[in-house]
């Protein structure tokens, strides 16, 4: 059996990459599953460095292929911020209540069309010797309030284009459809189809 590494503790990440991967085979592990890893500090300034960061720094560790995925919200009205810094945007001790929270604060003087903003997945595949990047991007906008019990992140308060729930309010299956992690995970996918074609 094929195995890889998912370079993340976030079980709401996990789970829905393991969605995808579950399909084909693989016997997945993260950071969950081993010790001596500690957090990776996420020094690159795009969401590529900071994937390939983590990516490399597992792969020095477990020797098989690593999954990783750097991921953030980008908000117009806030000239792209959070950004890389979406999970940690409320500073020391970040939880996504506080980083939502203070999300909602910077743009309380933003009318609904100020509010657009989109979230961009970087995923990559690296084997030792390769990386192999993977990318999507969701574009929407941001609600007044939190809505939804579903999902994790900014998901509560990120309505994506053409629907009028957050992510949070969403079914799983159509959230996967439509996200930007999703969209990038579908490119790995057909990725992993043509290599096991040949």
């Amino acid at each position: 059996m094929k195995k890889i590494f998912i370079a993340s503790k976030n079980k709401g990440k996990i789970n829905e990459i393991k969605s995808f991967l579950n399909p084909f085979g693989y016997e997945i592990f993260s950071l969950h599953d081993v010790h001596g890893i500690d957090d990776i500090p996420e020094t690159g300034s795009t969401f590529e460095e900071n994937a390939l960061i983590k990516a490399k720094a597992v792969y020095d560790v477990v020797k098989i292929p690593v999954l990783s995925d750097d991921s953030g919200l980008l908000v117009d009205y806030l000239n792209g911020q959070p950004g890389v810094y979406s999970a940690r945007y409320s500073g020391k001790n970040p939880t996504d209540e506080k980083n939502t929270a203070l999300l909602l604060k910077n743009l309380s003087i933003a009318a609904e069309p100020e509010r657009t903003a989109h979230f961009k997945c970087v995923i990559v595949l690296y084997d030792g010797l390769n990386e192999r990047y993977f990318e999507g991007v969701c574009n929407g906008r941001i609600s007044f309030e939190p809505k939804g019990n579903n999902g994790f992140g900014y998901d509560p308060v990120f309505i994506p284009d053409g629907y009028d729930k957050t992510f949070a309010e969403l079914p799983s299956e159509i959230k996967n459809k439509i996200s930007h992690r999703g969209l990038a995970l579908r490119s790995l996918i057909k990725f992993i189809e043509l290599e096991n074609s040949m």
